[in-house]
């Protein structure tokens, strides 16, 4: 056997690591030994489950939900919601306020304004506010159809009578209303001692309230009149009123015929019981004292909460109020409302309704107890008003 390294044998050298053994370019092996790229084989897969085949889903049981009832993008319900409802009933508050204010300042504006100040020298300013309310037989507005559904007669301003005369004064104590009958015989500027309604047919508003003042001594702040017209759709927007006739009363002359005792009437009704006079036992007297009944009861029924809460009865009173309503220049609104309110507390335990104290049917005034009367009203101290004074008929002794 050769020894390893003699060349004789075969040369392993190359094998072993031995450079000088190693074959050169010359002499390479003419099939050198392939060495086979590594390549990465796949892991073996999870044996396969078979599949199984799809249930059918059954549809959910109700109406399909709206994106409104999902939270979805919108989020949930509850805060967000609260908030827009919130915002809805502010607008609505907001918007309610307006109209009530809007509505009276709006039927302000339509109401027409005279000059009612009288020339020449005048009572000084007096504590409260004192208004003159005249009932006249104005037919302004009326057509000859609702002339006669209310009895008035005639069309148009016919001669401009008052059939009521009113002292409404406000202050510090009760608000007080008080009837000056319109027969009362009284001193008119100019004209002698004649009937104090003359005074209106004479010289109008500024005459009237120039007569007032000279015989009361009382200044007249504001001056509002109202018409036939007025009186009626004022009775008619607040559903009616209560009214309690002491006996039965059938008077064609003011288109009446009621029964005695306390009854619910429309505005035709109203207007004849504040009109007759002819069928009472004390005629012009009763008269006064029934359109202070009919005032009070207009005045209880406008402050009904009702009123304001119905937006179309509240249109309707502010409306009918100021349909027939003349007033003077320089009575603003604030004036205005502050009358409707105190006409709405005449009739209750914070108001006081009688006649101007008289000395007999004829119609003179006892002059004693009115001036008494009068000088309470002028210092605005109508909580001393005693009883006696302020009776429903102005005569003394006579309280019925």
């Amino acid at each position: 056997m050769p020894e390893r390294g003699s060349s004789d044998g075969p040369d392993y050298g190359w094998l072993y690591g031995k450079k000088e053994n190693r074959p050169t370019s010359g002499s390479e092996d003419p099939e050198p030994t392939q060495v086979m790229p590594k390549i990465d084989r796949p892991t073996a897969a999870p044996p396969r489950r078979p599949v199984q085949p799809a249930q059918p889903v059954a549809p959910p049981k109700g109406p399909p939900s709206t994106p409104s009832e999902s939270q979805g993008p919108r989020g949930p319900r509850g805060p967000g919601r609260k908030i827009r409802w919130g915002k809805v009933l502010v607008v609505l508050l907001v918007a309610w306020l307006v109209y009530l204010v809007a509505v009276p300042l709006w039927a302000w504006s339509n109401i027409e304004k005279v000059d009612a100040a009288p020339a020449g020298a005048r009572p000084a300013e007096q504590p409260g506010s004192t208004y003159l309310l005249v009932g006249s037989d104005s037919r302004k507005g009326l057509s000859a159809a609702e002339n006669k559904r209310l009895g008035t007669g005639g069309v148009g301003d016919v001669g401009q009578r008052t059939d009521t005369i009113m002292l409404l004064h406000t202050g510090d104590g009760p608000s007080l209303l008080l009837s000056i009958p319109r027969d009362s015989l009284v001193d008119v500027p100019g004209h002698g001692t004649t009937k104090i309604n003359s005074a209106f047919a004479l010289g109008g508003p500024r005459l009237l309230v120039r007569t007032i003042e000279q015989n009361t001594g009382v200044r007249v702040d504001h001056y509002v009149e109202i018409g036939f017209g007025g009186f009626v759709n004022s009775v008619d927007a607040v559903g009616g009123i209560t009214i309690c006739p002491t006996q039965r009363m059938v008077d064609r002359r003011a288109n009446l015929r009621i029964k005695k005792g306390c009854q619910e009437v429309d505005g035709v009704q109203a207007l004849g019981y504040a009109r007759s006079r002819h069928v009472s036992k004390y005629g012009d007297i009763d008269r006064a004292r029934h359109q202070r009944e009919v005032v009070s009861a207009i005045g209880s029924e406008v402050k009904s909460p009702w009123t304001f809460i119905n937006p179309i009865r509240y249109f309707r009173v502010n409306k009918a109020a100021t349909s027939s309503l003349v007033i003077s220049k320089g009575t603003g609104p604030i004036a205005l409302a502050k009358f409707g309110l105190a006409m709405t507390r005449v009739n209750g335990s914070a108001g006081l309704t009688c006649s101007m104290p008289i000395a007999d049917q004829a119609i003179h005034w006892d002059r004693q107890r009115a001036l008494r009367l009068l000088k309470l009203v002028k210092t605005d101290r109508t909580a001393d008003i005693p009883k006696r004074l302020c009776t429903p008929t102005g005569l003394p002794g006579v309280n019925e």
